[in-house]
């Protein structure tokens, strides 16, 4: 990397106050200590359960219940990322005790600071410096940016770094540059960023495999750009192998298993009613969830996953068949769930400025992505398909305020993108000292 030393030392800063702003939040808060109701579920849900089957010698099972109700097998109700991540403190600092909370909430914590990181790096790179400065700050200091990382045993956090770097590395990959601040990578460093890229994705599809539907775009974005380099072919052949090579060992337990194929998750029958089931208006129906419903419960015990999920999704199914309006007119109001947040019961005086600052995020960052591909920024069209295929699966099965969290970070640079290019422009000393590299938009 070239570039003055404050360039090296600034994301870094701010990393490290994003780390210690969200650290002594979980302390001093007392964040960690989670209800006892229920036998810890909030304690991680569904992830929470499984992880405390593996650290009790269970295996990868038990997603719902508590010790009352006995053990109901094996599962794969959620892809096994974070749930492993779980289980390993757990066997660590003890099965849903605070210090494994205090621990899990500090790792939150590091993800979304390192986030910080790629933001910075997506900002210079795409916008400006001063971009960058104002998007770091923002994400590090901003309280709805921190929020899954100090209250929530999920895998948001993980997912949104993880995906935010793959942006990163699929700018790098392409040599966007703006400021010409970066290097270009040399020919053997490129194979190496494609394994990279490879793997990454692997760890976003055992983590969130919803995201998914992003990677053929983002790989053919990379490809379409690198084409006329040497062994470009092979490279992006390479990282879809590694994809595959990651993935692997999942599917091939989730088939001996189940003795069928499970792609990645196996719940998507069982969303799908409780989304567009009977009685459905938008919201997902939890009162049909195994979790609080005991009918649902004693169900998927005695059917097992694989035929529960399979029941629920044909019913939806032909629910959805035989009313496609009330389909359409949920999938809409997921829509607008999505990118505006979904109701709750809170008061106004909290639900309003809520879905106030929920609605202007969504906004700024939109209004900036426009703005962005309008003047053509390197990177724009990239981000627009981001924006685009993210949240279809959420349209069509369920949508909350935490799906689009993994967008986020890019919401955040186009936001400060949108009025930075409203106020009066002060140029940086790059802007002004350096010539923009041409770059294949």
């Amino acid at each position: 990397m070239r570039g003055d030393e404050a360039d090296t030392r600034l994301p870094w800063r701010i990393f490290w106050a994003a780390f210690l702003v969200r650290v002594l939040y979980i302390t001093l808060a007392h964040t960690f200590r989670f209800r006892l109701t229920d036998e810890h579920f909030q304690f991680g849900w569904e992830a929470g359960r499984i992880a405390r089957a593996l650290a009790t010698g269970h295996g990868y099972a038990d997603p719902f219940g508590n010790s009352f109700l006995g053990h109901t097998g094996a599962t794969a109700w959620l892809p096994p990322l974070y749930p492993l991540l779980v289980a390993g403190v757990f066997k660590v600092f003890g099965v849903y005790t605070a210090a494994s909370a205090w621990v899990l909430l500090v790792i939150n914590s590091a993800l979304s600071a390192a986030t910080v990181l790629a933001i910075w790096e997506i900002a210079v790179r795409c916008f400006s410096r001063r971009n960058a400065v104002w998007s770091a700050w923002l994400w590090a200091l901003y309280p709805a940016a921190m929020q899954y990382a100090v209250r929530w045993i999920w895998e948001m956090t993980l997912t949104t770094a993880i995906f935010t770097w793959v942006i990163v590395l699929a700018l790098r990959m392409r040599d966007v540059d703006r400021d010409v601040i970066y290097a270009a990578e040399s020919d053997p460093k490129r194979t190496l960023l494609w394994a990279i890229f490879g793997l990454l994705w692997g760890a976003i599809a055992l983590a969130n495999s919803t995201l998914l539907l992003f990677l053929p775009v983002c790989g053919l974005w990379i490809l379409m750009g690198t084409w006329g380099r040497p062994h470009a072919l092979r490279n992006a052949v390479l990282g879809g192998l590694v994809f595959l090579v990651s993935i692997a060992p999942w599917e091939a337990r989730n088939f001996n298993v189940f003795h069928t194929f499970i792609p990645l998750r196996g719940n998507l029958g069982a969303e799908m009613y409780m989304g567009n089931g009977p009685g459905s208006n938008g919201f997902l129906m939890t009162y049909e969830h195994p979790n609080e419903s005991p009918k649902q419960f004693r169900l998927y015990a005695e059917l097992g996953e694989v035929r529960y999920v399979r029941m629920r999704g044909d019913l939806a199914k032909a629910y959805i068949r035989a009313h496609p309006a009330h389909f359409v007119k949920d999938s809409l109001k997921r829509v607008y769930f999505f990118w505006f947040g979904v109701p709750s019961v809170s008061r106004w005086t909290v639900e309003i400025p809520r879905r106030l600052n929920f609605g202007f995020i969504t906004l700024a960052g939109l209004m900036g992505l426009g703005l962005a591909l309008h003047r053509r920024i390197p990177g724009a069209g990239m981000m627009a398909w981001a924006f685009l295929l993210l949240p279809v699966s959420y349209y069509l099965v369920t949508a909350g305020a935490r799906f689009r969290h993994p967008l986020e970070p890019l919401m955040t640079i186009l936001g400060v993108y949108l009025f930075q290019s409203a106020a009066p422009r002060y140029r940086d000393t790059k802007s002004e000292s350096g010539m923009a590299s041409p770059i294949a938009r």
